[in-house]
């Protein structure tokens, strides 16, 4: 019984060192954060430009994903995949759980005109068109859902509209089963910038 109980505590300590040898290193992913993100996202993920997206707060799964396609050329774009490159593969946790503890500093709806459109979209899809509710995925308040679905709560209405419009258009395409391409086929201009202007306001 000695052995067995000495055994099991040896085994014990092992995956505790364990676990903590892959703990992230946040103190580093600051540091990269001040360094190599900071000019388009701001050190605290809170971006000032709708071009780059608040990271602030977002689902630290989907920030990994995105960082890791980057990299590998899965999602395109000139700046940002130099930027990932900078960043070595072992340092994309940390980096991401960092920006994911961050508080985010939400954007508000700006279009009240087109509010009851966003809302129907959001809530109930457009069931003509086989448009589902986009709640179904980002959730009702729009939190995301790990590791598919990014937070889209109070993301820059412009950056979430430019972006469907990159999945209709084939500039991106790194969407899990081609699920926003297939949506986003069947939206107009406007019933994405209505709805990208009402989760913004999603609290």
């Amino acid at each position: 019984m000695t052995k067995r109980s000495l055994l099991l505590a040896l085994l014990m300590a092992g995956g505790c060192l364990q676990v903590q040898a892959q703990a992230p290193d946040l103190a580093k992913a600051k540091q990269i954060a001040e360094t190599v993100c900071v000019a388009c996202h701001a050190a605290d993920g809170n971006s000032q430009l709708s071009a780059n997206p608040k990271i602030a707060g977002q689902i630290p799964q989907y920030l990994e994903k995105q960082l890791h396609e980057f990299k590998a050329g899965v999602r395109q774009d000139p700046v940002m995949s130099a930027m990932a490159a900078i960043v070595e593969d072992a340092d994309v946790p940390a980096v991401a759980q960092y920006f994911a503890s961050q508080t985010l500093q939400p954007e508000p709806t700006k279009n009240l005109e087109t509010v009851e459109l966003g809302q129907k979209i959001w809530r109930a899809g457009i069931a003509d068109k086989g448009v589902p509710a986009c709640a179904a995925c980002h959730g009702p308040a729009g939190a995301g859902l790990p590791a598919q679905y990014p937070r889209l709560s109070g993301q820059f209405a412009e950056y979430t509209a430019l972006q469907l419009q990159k999945f209709r258009d084939g500039g991106r395409d790194n969407d899990p089963n081609q699920m926003m391409r297939t949506i986003a086929l069947k939206l107009t201009d406007a019933e994405m910038r209505a709805v990208a202007d009402y989760a913004a306001g999603l609290r």
